[in-house]
Order: C-alpha cells, then structure tokens, then sequence
C-alpha cells in the first residue's frame, strides 16, 4: 500500500519534468536555414532581441536582395507600423510577413517566400531597426544580417547537423532522468526524515507514558 502511495506522490513530479522542454524562452537569436528547395515555401529569419523587456520601441525591418547575377543590393520588401509592402516585382504574390504580429515593437523579423525559383539564389541583407523610448528620451539601435541562399532540387543534411540533433534529444532524455532521479531521492530523504521524526516523538511518548506509571506505582506502594 505504500509503493502506491509514493507512486501517486511522484506522479504530479514526473508530469512537470516531462513538460519542462515545452517551455520556450521569450527571444532567441536563431540564424535562419541557408538551403531552400526548389517550388517549396522557405522562412528567412532575422531575430533581433530586445535586451530590456520593460522598455517600450518600435521597430522596423527592411529587406534587400542581390541576386547570384547581380552586382548591388535591391530593395526588397519593408514592415513598418505593422504594415508589409512588397517591393520588387519579382516577389509579387509569392512573399509574406512571418514575423511578430500584432505589436510595433518587433523582435522577429522572418519573411516566407512561397514557390522557391531558382532565381531565389543569391543573399539577402535584413536591416532590423529599433527606436528605444525611455521616460527622458529616445535611444536608436541597428543590426545587419545577411543571409546567403542556394536553391537545389532536394533538401540535404549535413553529418554535423544530424549529430546535432541527436545530441539535443539524448541531452534532454539525460537531463530528464537526471531530474526524476533528483526528485525521487529528495522525497525519500524528506519522507524518511519524516519517519524518523514520527519514530523520536513515538519513544517519546512512550518514556514519557512509561515513566508516569511508575511514578504512579511508586506512589500507590508509598500509601
């Protein structure tokens, strides 16, 4: 009967470890993916994070394109107060915002082109710029990415990444086990410190009852 009371105790332990790899962090600077396939969507991320959360900004992201035959950078589609415009004709009808939504103050500024050509190829430069605005004033930040792209027929995974990922899940099985482990020793330490604790005030109590009675008998020989 008590396995499974400690089994119904560990329960609720071993469902919080088993959601903690769901909690997400609020910004992460990811570089975006470099290989897009041929007639397939593909996301261009540029991630600029706000260092200070409680400070109110507004931000704006352009996007420049320079194709493999092309010598300069041509103005490719901007967001600004929450609102996109396509700029080079190329891209009508084939490009989307897939960045932070309902906000000015953005920190993720990914677009997704549909249907990949191989006239895609070539780099594209994303300009993330941030106003700060403190109570006394205003403060302006900037960052550039660029991003080369190369089109193929199918999709190709490297031996490094593929090592990656594998070393990312058997990171956060170990990690999981180590916790329920830590869990499970935790609970029998304090539920043995608890026993013991049960067992000093049980003696106790019995030295205490056992040395009234005698005190009693000593008394009741003395009338």
């Amino acid at each position: 009967m008590s396995a499974v009371k400690e089994l119904l105790l560990l329960l609720p332990l071993v469902l919080l470890a088993l959601e903690a790899p769901l909690c997400y962090g609020a910004c992460v600077e990811v570089d975006s993916d470099t290989e897009a396939v041929i007639n397939e969507g593909f996301k261009l991320g540029c991630i600029y994070c706000k260092m200070r959360g409680e400070v109110d900004a507004t931000a704006t992201v352009k996007w420049s394109f320079k194709g493999s035959g092309d010598s300069d950078f041509s103005d490719l589609y901007i967001y600004d107060n929450a609102r996109g415009e396509i700029i080079d004709p190329r891209f009508y009808e084939r490009l989307d915002w897939n960045g932070s939504k309902n906000t000015r103050d953005l920190q993720d500024g990914s677009i997704y082109i549909l249907n990949v050509t191989y006239n895609d190829t070539g780099t594209y430069k994303c300009e993330f710029s941030r106003l700060l605005k403190y109570s006394n004033y205003d403060y302006q930040t900037a960052i550039e990415k660029n991003i080369t792209i190369n089109v193929v027929a199918r999709l190709t995974r490297g031996m490094a990444s593929i090592l990656s990922e594998v070393m990312m899940y058997v990171s956060i099985i170990g990690l999981q086990f180590w916790l329920l482990v830590e869990m499970i020793y935790c609970y029998r330490k304090i539920s043995a410190a608890g026993e013991e604790a049960l067992r000093e005030s049980a003696e106790e109590y019995l030295a205490i009852a056992s040395e009234s009675k005698d005190n009693c008998a000593g008394a009741q020989v003395a009338e």
